[in-house]
């Protein structure tokens, strides 16, 4: 009962606040404080006021609560573990096996990792003699690499 009165009481004195707000020609701020103050009402009408009233002084629900937090606690311990050891057994295997399907065919052989053998490199077209062009202009190592790397 005394929560629903100091409820009311909040949001009569917010409107009031309001009210003297769009006075001084402040309309959008007025408005904003007249639904924040509204907020309160509308809670003890719908009856959560009441119901956290109740649940505040209930035993069985603080219980509940500590049973809600251990639960949590668990959860994100168990979480932090997996995630200091790498995942599962399940995911670490799952992962292997897609680290080796995300690999390009014409990658290089670094990139493919132990015991592969270096792909086989495409023989070099010849170069036309000086056309013109200066080696700064000349993209054509660049593209090699890129595609030797697969880009």
């Amino acid at each position: 009962m005394i929560a629903e009165t100091v409820c009311a009481a909040v949001a009569a004195a917010g409107l009031g606040i309001a009210a003297i707000t769009a006075y001084r020609k402040r309309f959008l701020r007025a408005t904003r404080i007249a639904a924040y103050s509204l907020v309160p009402l509308g809670l003890v009408m719908t009856g959560v006021v009441e119901w956290v009233a109740d649940t505040a002084f209930s035993p069985t629900a603080w219980a509940g609560f500590g049973v809600l937090g251990a639960a949590w606690f668990l959860f994100m311990t168990t979480r932090a573990v997996e995630r200091r050891r790498g995942g599962t057994g399940k995911n670490r295997k799952e992962a292997e096996a897609s680290r080796t399907e995300a690999i390009a065919p014409a990658a290089s052989a670094p990139s493919l990792g132990r015991g592969s053998r270096p792909a086989a490199r495409p023989a070099a077209a010849p170069r036309p003699a000086d056309s013109g062009k200066s080696g700064a202009d000349d993209f054509s190592d660049i593209e090699a690499i890129l595609k030797k790397h697969g880009i």
